[in-house]
């Protein structure tokens, strides 16, 4: 098992600072723990899913958009926070990607997206956004209304 493998393996520990240190030293790592962290995104753990997407968030690197995309769908609402909330520090990148899952058949996947969407503040997504005020979930008309009002706000 390799050092990075093993930090992992340690977001999942049950004393916090073992969990703090194994964060801090991933991300150290930078560019040479970005495809083991996707990789974690499947992790069985969920403590290891939720912090490998936080760090991903933290590292910053496009390559990890569409993994924090499928990582919308995981079975833990924590994960999926975190993986929207690491998709809106992404920059513009991002913002083609989520539009494009805003039609997905999962609530959760489409109200996810849209919060993002609100975070990235991109005039782009409001047509799109817009076409979710009378979907069925609450949670998504909820995002959108959001995501349009802070995106018209910062224009």
């Amino acid at each position: 098992m390799s050092e990075i493998d093993e930090l992992i393996e340690k977001l999942n520990d049950k004393d916090d600072f073992v969990v703090e240190d194994a964060i801090g030293a991933l991300e150290l790592k930078g560019e040479e723990a970005l495809d083991p962290l996707i990789s974690a995104l499947s992790h069985r753990k969920k403590n290891v899913r939720l912090h490998a997407a936080s760090l991903l968030g933290a590292l910053n690197d496009e390559k990890a958009i569409k993994p924090l995309i499928l990582t919308l769908r995981d079975n833990n609402k924590l994960v999926r926070r975190e993986a929207s909330t690491s998709l809106s520090r992404m920059g513009p990148a991002a913002v083609d990607p989520l539009i494009e899952v805003l039609d997905d058949e999962d609530w959760r996947v489409r109200g996810a997206a849209a919060w993002a969407l609100g975070n990235l503040n991109d005039e782009k997504a409001i047509p799109a956004l817009e076409k979710l005020l009378d979907d069925e979930s609450g949670y998504v008309k909820s995002g959108a209304q959001s995501a349009i009002a802070t995106i018209q706000r910062k224009a």
